[in-house]
């Protein structure tokens, strides 16, 4: 075993403990930091795969916009930050499935394999990527951004508590309570 192998191991850990903990915590903000640790860790694991460009569109995108974008939204909804009391779900049921999830997984790449080696292609250049996505793949780039930013701009739309209500009328004091009323020489209100 390499120093390299010994490398992508540790930062494999580390990665899944981050993963660990964002689905176990019950405080949402370090839920995104541990993400971001997470993430970070698979940016490694790719740098020592060789796949440097790939490593840092990770740090870039993953990392830097999509948790960032995360965390605004929490901040623009007014989300319960700190722990909550609402989060005590027994965690067996999803530990099962995962458990088992992993564990498919694990034999279906085994029996796939066989622990025979394979060969690597050759290594790839940014050109080449950079014709990929912008020739085959373009649309779906595009849609993605569009999604973002309606998430982005729905998160400022439930966060500003006067949109959507409706206008105050005339002789309106707070905009929902009704006009006070005053009582005549005659002893009628109106």
């Amino acid at each position: 075993m390499t120093g390299a192998d010994l490398l992508l191991l540790a930062l494999g850990a580390v990665a899944v403990g981050a993963g660990v903990l964002v689905v176990s915590t019950k405080h949402l903000v370090r839920a995104g930091l541990y993400l971001v640790v997470c993430l970070g860790a698979l940016a490694g694991d790719y740098l020592v795969l060789g796949a440097e460009l790939v490593a840092w569109v990770q740090v870039l995108i993953y990392v830097g916009a999509v948790v960032v974008l995360l965390l605004f939204a929490v901040m623009l909804t007014r989300a319960p930050i700190g722990a909550s009391d609402d989060l005590d779900r027994p965690g067996w049921p999803a530990a099962l499935i995962g458990g088992g999830a992993g564990l498919g997984l694990s034999v279906l790449l085994v029996d796939a394999y066989r622990w025979s080696t394979v060969t690597m292609p050759g290594a790839g250049t940014a050109e080449r990527l950079g014709e990929q996505i912008f020739r085959s793949w373009v649309l779906p780039f595009e849609v993605l951004s569009v999604l973002l930013l309606s998430a982005l701009v729905g998160a400022v739309v439930l966060s500003r508590p006067d949109i959507g209500r409706p206008a105050p009328q005339r002789g309106d004091t707070a905009g929902d309570l009704p006009a006070p009323q005053t009582v005549g020489a005659d002893g009628v209100r109106r």
